[in-house]
């Protein structure tokens, strides 16, 4: 389990980085607007501190004009550490310390003050809430032994950010949306009722979910590793007094399940969209086929290029995204204030950069892109806003899907292209990590 924690720590916390590094320009050229951290100064007051007993910060962007009242929080994705060993070493980096956080980052995607780029939320105020507790904010315990310190504290943190908010201008919103990539999306189910009741009755509040709907997953071996998972996560970080109370009732004695969206969802009143390949990067070579269910290698080509996946393996990932939509169909057909973007590309986090938010190349279901379909949802414009991809290999919008061969690759990279890069680089940093912690 050691092997397994490792491995979802280090590539879920690498997959927002990689995107950034191998990225192609943002459409207009602008490199984004660069925003400066805020440590939470009372957070000690509360106990809200990061694993390393450091402040929690955020990022603030304040918004202007018709936007002024109107907010957008982002929690910030990285995986996640459930045993000691692993919470150790994360509290030595950035998904554990605000100590080695870089004190700006760039805004990008759904956090954009360009218009033309992020048209529905570009002059919102916008925060990103840093990520250093390893358990998508929701803990609330410490360890100590000899050697060792750690909070467990990602609920008061939480807390902390909210009510440093309120008084800057949160508590008077007009419209609010709470979003989170990854393991920040999980946040966004774990939470998004709890930020209703911080705002005014009459506020329009929303959350959306971007990758954050991680799966029950049978995997190819037929055990269960992220439920495994999550129950050692839930257990050593203190989880289960946080988590709905009415999902852990109904899912007694396995209360750790209500960590999983898939089975918190009905529990949630507010309004929710749910952004999510059906085929994410992350949950396939995680969930699907993690390294510890394929010890041979023998999905390692398949893992790096999806066109050199056999019919079995075909098999397994349409089997996946059956899964998937089977988990999200009492949703998709009940919920009359819910909205859904399910494509096929092979990719983990599309909001957060404009390459997939909102470009001309950027993904689309009949048609529209993820951002067009988000403010569709937000602002009421229209009926449909649940749209489910066509299952790969019919989406032609997919424009991060691994090439064919190395060949095709390094003749993209060289006429220019960044969209196959970026997917390549994504992917094969995956199976780099699978391989590594494989020896």
């Amino acid at each position: 389990m050691k092997t397994t924690t490792q491995l979802l720590d280090l590539t879920a916390a690498m997959v927002l980085l990689i995107y950034v590094a191998f990225s192609p320009p943002l459409v207009s050229g602008d490199p984004g607007r660069s925003v400066s951290m805020t440590l939470v100064r009372d957070a000690a007051a509360l106990g809200a501190f990061c694993l390393d007993g450091s402040l929690p910060a955020y990022h603030l962007d304040r918004g202007s004009g018709a936007g002024s009242n109107n907010w957008l929080l982002q929690f910030e994705g990285g995986g996640w550490c459930n045993d000691i060993a692993s919470c150790v070493e994360r509290a030595k980096t950035r998904r554990g310390s605000t100590r080695y956080m870089s004190k700006t980052v760039v805004f990008t995607g759904v956090l954009s003050n360009n218009a033309s780029q992020n048209p529905d939320f570009y002059n919102w105020n916008k925060v990103r809430l840093r990520y250093c507790d390893g358990a998508s904010f929701a803990g609330d315990s410490q360890f100590r032994n000899g050697t060792s310190l750690l909070y467990f504290r990602g609920q008061r943190i939480w807390n902390a950010i909210i009510l440093d908010l309120l008084p800057k201008g949160l508590a008077k919103a007009h419209k609010a949306l709470l979003t989170g990539c990854s393991a920040g999306g999980l946040s966004t189910f774990l939470h998004c009722d709890n930020f209703t009741s911080y705002l005014p009755q009459n506020a329009s509040v929303k959350c959306m979910s971007d990758a954050g709907f991680f799966l029950d997953a049978i995997d190819i071996a037929a055990n269960r590793t992220m439920r495994s998972f999550y129950t050692q996560l839930v257990s050593l970080q203190g989880i289960q007094k946080n988590l709905d109370p009415s999902c852990t009732h109904a899912f007694f004695p396995e209360p750790s399940l209500c960590f999983f969206p898939q089975y918190v969802l009905r529990f949630i009143k507010t309004p929710f969209f749910i952004l999510n390949s059906a085929y994410d990067v992350f949950q396939f070579h995680h969930g699907l086929v993690p390294p510890s269910a394929d010890r041979t290698g023998r999905w390692n080509r398949c893992k790096l290029n999806v066109t050199a996946c056999n019919p079995h393996q075909l098999d397994e990932l349409q089997g996946f995204r059956k899964d998937m939509l089977g988990a999200l169909m009492n949703f998709f057909r009940n919920s009359t204030r819910g909205g859904m973007f399910i494509n096929s590309c092979f990719d983990h986090c599309q909001s957060a950069l404009e390459e997939t938010w909102l470009s001309p190349t950027s993904p689309r279901i009949n048609n529209k892109s993820i951002a067009e379909t988000v403010g569709d949802w937000y602002f009421g414009r229209g009926e449909e806003t649940k749209e489910i991809g066509c299952p790969y290999p019919c989406d032609k919008t997919c424009h991060n899907l691994i090439p064919a061969s190395t060949s095709d690759f390094l003749a993209s990279n060289a006429s220019g292209s960044g969209h196959n890069y970026r997917g390549t680089q994504l992917t094969f940093l995956f199976l780099l990590f699978d391989f590594l912690i494989f020896l």
